[in-house]
């Protein structure tokens, strides 16, 4: 994930994970413990499960976290990304709202984010109605790449099939063999979050990387469905 890249931009629809595998990434980032981190949650209008309710906890792991406080669902704009966006010294990892109403966030930062250091990730659940088809995707796909400008060609695809804390192995295999039946043809798929549970009976079992996730975003209510 790292390489060349020194920031990592993470979009994607309400409820497809994008917010915990941003997280995931950043606590990677941390742990080569070569550059200092630091995170913006670029959610809009984002009342819950949000990465800055984690904000404490990262900053206690060395990260550093940049939000806007929110006063119910009123959106809110973080300040200071340009600045970070183009310091090498430093990784950088968005969590962007993924309609075209969150993506407008990042707009003004487009020639920071299609230049080559810029990793821009798309995040998929098939199991979500926006993301159940081709015509879903790619509608939605094409309002954000329209209002951010960024370039399709910076787009690299994740696959997160994911119902919840009660997913199963078997859910995720076929939510990801759907997933590539769909979208092959045009854009490949760059790799697969699956909770840190189920990795080891997934690893094996797909032509792609696996990136295995631990659910750092959950809520009381959530512990009931497992």
């Amino acid at each position: 994930m790292k390489g060349k890249y020194n920031n990592f931009l993470f979009i994607g629809e309400a409820g497809s994970g994008k917010s915990e595998i941003a997280v995931n990434a950043a606590r990677k980032l941390l742990t080569s413990g070569d550059k200092k981190v630091h995170f913006f949650d670029m959610d809009m209008t984002k009342p819950l499960f949000r990465s800055r309710d984690l904000c404490g906890d990262l900053f206690n792991l060395g990260m550093e976290f940049h939000y806007e406080e929110q006063f119910m669902d009123a959106p809110t704009l973080v300040g200071g990304v340009s600045r970070f966006l183009k310091d090498e010294e430093a990784y950088t990892v968005l969590d962007v709202g993924g309609d075209y109403i969150g993506a407008r966030s990042i707009g003004g930062f487009a020639p920071y984010i299609n230049r080559e250091d810029t990793m821009v990730y798309y995040v998929i659940n098939p199991y979500r109605p926006w993301s159940y088809d081709l015509e879903h995707i790619d509608k939605v796909l094409g309002e954000v790449l329209g209002v951010s400008h960024i370039s399709v060609d910076k787009v690299h695809l994740i696959s997160n099939p994911n119902m919840g804390p009660a997913t199963t192995a078997g859910e995720v295999l076929a939510g990801n063999k759907k997933l590539e039946k769909i979208v092959a043809p045009y854009k490949e798929l760059d790799f697969l979050c699956v909770r840190e549970e189920l990795f080891p009976e997934v690893k094996d079992r797909l032509s792609i990387p696996v990136m295995p996730i631990h659910l750092y975003l959950t809520y009381p209510w959530a512990d009931a469905e497992k």
